[in-house]
C-alpha cells in the first residue's frame, strides 16, 4: 500500500479498525494491567491495527454524528467484551487463591495486585502468575490474536448488536469463574477440612493442648504441601479451559 495514496475512506477504516483493537489490548490479561506501560499498549493496538486494516472491508460510515458515535462505541464493545471474557477465567483463579488462603489463615497477608490496583490475597497473586506462566506457555495469547482477526469475519464493522443471547453467552462465562474456583482450589481446601477435623478430633481427647497455637504452623504447612501436590492436576485443567477458550470467543463473537 502507498502510503502516499492513503483516502479519506482509508483513514476512516484504521480509526475504526484501531478502537476495536485498542479496546482488546487494553482489556485482555497481562496486556489489560495497570502494571503494563500505556506506551505498550498503544504501539501493539497500532501495529496490530496496521497489519489488520488492509484486509477490512468496511461499508461508508453514517454521516450524521449520533449513529457515528454509537457505531464507534459498538467496536469498543466488541473489544472489551472479548478482553472481559479471559479475564474472567483469571478472575476464577484468583478467587481460588483467596479461598486456600482463608482456609489457611491468610486472610489478612495480602499484596498489591497491579491488574486490579487493589490488595489480594497473596496465595491468590501466585495462583494468578502460574495461570499467567501456563497461559503464555501454551500459546494462550495466540488465541486473542486469532480472535482479532477473526473479529472481522464475523463481526462486520458497524453491525453489533447487543442481543439476549449475548447476555446470556457473558453470564454463563461468569458462572465459570465460580467452577473454576471451586476446581482450583478443592484439593488443597480437601486437605486443609482433614486437618481441621483432625485438630477437632484431637481437642476433644487430648483437651490440654493449645490447638489454636498448634493449628496455625500445621495448617499454613499442609495447604503449602496441598498446593504443591495439586499443581500437575490444576495444570491440566487449566490447560484444557484456555485450549477450549477460543472456542468461547468464537461463540461470543457470532452472537454479536
Amino acid at each position: 500500500m502507498n502510503m502516499l495514496n492513503i483516502t479519506a475512506a482509508e483513514i476512516e477504516t484504521f480509526i475504526f479498525v484501531f478502537l476495536r483493537v485498542g479496546a482488546i489490548v487494553v482489556t485482555i490479561p497481562i496486556f489489560g494491567s495497570t502494571s503494563a506501560p500505556a506506551r505498550v499498549k498503544a504501539g501493539l493496538s497500532l501495529m496490530i491495527a496496521l497489519l489488520i486494516f488492509p484486509f477490512v472491508e468496511m461499508s461508508p460510515p453514517p454521516p450524521e454524528v449520533l449513529p457515528l458515535i454509537v457505531r464507534m462505541l459498538g467496536e469498543v464493545m466488541i473489544g472489551i467484551i472479548i478482553g472481559f471474557a479471559g479475564s474472567l477465567i483469571f478472575a476464577g483463579v484468583q478467587m481460588a487463591g483467596q479461598l486456600v488462603g482463608f482456609q489457611m489463615g491468610f486472610a489478612i497477608v495480602n499484596v498489591f495486585d497491579p491488574v486490579t490496583s487493589s490488595q489480594v490475597s497473596i496465595l491468590a497473586q501466585f495462583q494468578y502468575l502460574f495461570a499467567v506462566l501456563l497461559f503464555l506457555a501454551l500459546d494462550g495469547h495466540h488465541v486473542y490474536l486469532s480472535a482479532v482477526a477473526d473479529s472481522y469475519r464475523l463481526v462486520v464493522p458497524f453491525e453489533f448488536s447487543f442481543s439476549g443471547e449475548l447476555v446470556r453467552s457473558i453470564a454463563g462465562l461468569a458462572k465459570d469463574l465460580f467452577i473454576i474456583a471451586v476446581k482450583v482450589g478443592a484439593p488443597a481446601v480437601a486437605v486443609l477440612l482433614m486437618v481441621d477435623i483432625g485438630f477437632g478430633l484431637i481437642a476433644r481427647t487430648v483437651p490440654q493442648m493449645n490447638i489454636l497455637i498448634v493449628g496455625f504452623p500445621v495448617k499454613i504447612a499442609m495447604g503449602l504441601v496441598g498446593i504443591g501436590l495439586a499443581l500437575p492436576l490444576v495444570s491440566r485443567m487449566m490447560g484444557s479451559i484456555f485450549i477450549g477458550f477460543g472456542d468461547r470467543l468464537h461463540e461470543l463473537l457470532r452472537l454479536m
